[in-house]
């Protein structure tokens, strides 16, 4: 009697097994995101239906990423890879062949009418400008993607995605209004700034702050005392209020420019990652917050 109680016992525990796995995971989704800012509207949008993993950590490139063997685990055991194109991640397609991977690939720029890179400092004028996220009205068609993946993946979560869903995109409703709100209190005449950022182009288009990048000096190293010289002459030439060199470590050169230009330096902008926790931008809607804050405070003063 003992013996067929057992062997009944382990037929069941064999029986139950899926669901106790199942169990201890959370039933959760389980979802890859190309980069750290993917990967927050993931989290708000799937909250505890999804286990969300990113491929490009916090304060990392992605358009110089190196994908690792981990990577190719990952996007093999996922159920969604969401990815957000336009050129960002092109190591991303060998990688999933490579995995073997029959994951869902959701673009969560679907639907957004991409930029052209108007630097040319490193890049092909005809490519398309992938910092769409850089606008919040964009921020929020990449959320609605994001949802509809979820619900397509995990049709039980339907209504806990959508309302996640409502409760993020009203909290992109009032960072728009309050960006906007800001940059109505500068000058007209004063919303310019030299930077050696080439990710901002959605986000002049939406606010209306325009990005110059500097003349003859190339974006990828430290500018030389010369091309200092050269950044000052634009300043003066077309009387630019601020300036963000972030790839001058120098602060003799930057107190220079502030010096003989009367512009204002500003800090540091965040357009590609996010920070961890103990930084400026651990989630998207603190980055924007940061960034025009930062902006704001160079144009204004």
């Amino acid at each position: 009697m003992l013996r067929l109680i057992s062997i009944i016992a382990v037929a069941l525990a064999f029986a139950v097994s899926p669901a106790a796995a199942q169990g201890a995971s959370g039933g959760q989704l389980n979802v890859v995101a190309t980069f750290s800012i993917l990967a927050d509207f993931a989290r708000n949008v799937g909250g505890d239906r999804v286990s969300v993993t990113t491929l490009v950590g916090q304060n990392s490139d992605t358009h110089v990423y190196t994908p690792t063997p981990a990577d190719a685990k990952k996007i093999a055991d996922a159920k969604l890879v969401i990815v957000n194109s336009l050129g960002l991640e092109g190591w991303l397609p060998r990688l999933v062949k490579s995995s073997g991977s029959k994951a869902v690939t959701v673009v969560a720029t679907k639907g957004i009418t991409a930029r052209k890179i108007e630097d040319g400092h490193s890049h092909d004028p005809s490519d398309a400008d992938p910092h769409a996220w850089q606008s919040v009205p964009n921020a929020k068609i990449y959320v609605a993607n994001i949802r509809d993946a979820l619900i397509a993946a995990d049709p039980a979560g339907v209504e806990a995605y959508k309302a996640n869903a409502v409760a993020y995109l009203a909290k992109l409703d009032a960072l728009d209004r309050d960006i906007r709100e800001a940059v109505a209190k500068i000058p007209s005449e004063r919303r310019s700034v030299i930077s050696t950022h080439d990710a901002f182009g959605y986000f002049a288009a939406a606010y209306g702050i325009k990005f110059i990048a500097p003349q003859g000096v190339s974006t990828e190293s430290e500018p030389s005392a010369r091309d200092i010289a050269a950044i000052i002459s634009q300043i003066k030439k077309q009387k630019i209020p601020a300036v963000f060199l972030e790839n001058v470590s120098d602060p003799r050169l930057m107190r220079r420019i502030a010096a003989e230009t009367g512009a204002n330096i500003g800090g540091t902008l965040y357009s590609d990652s996010l920070t961890d926790e103990k930084g400026p931008a651990p989630t998207y809607i603190d980055m924007v917050r940061h960034n025009i804050k930062a902006l704001t405070s160079a144009l204004s003063s």
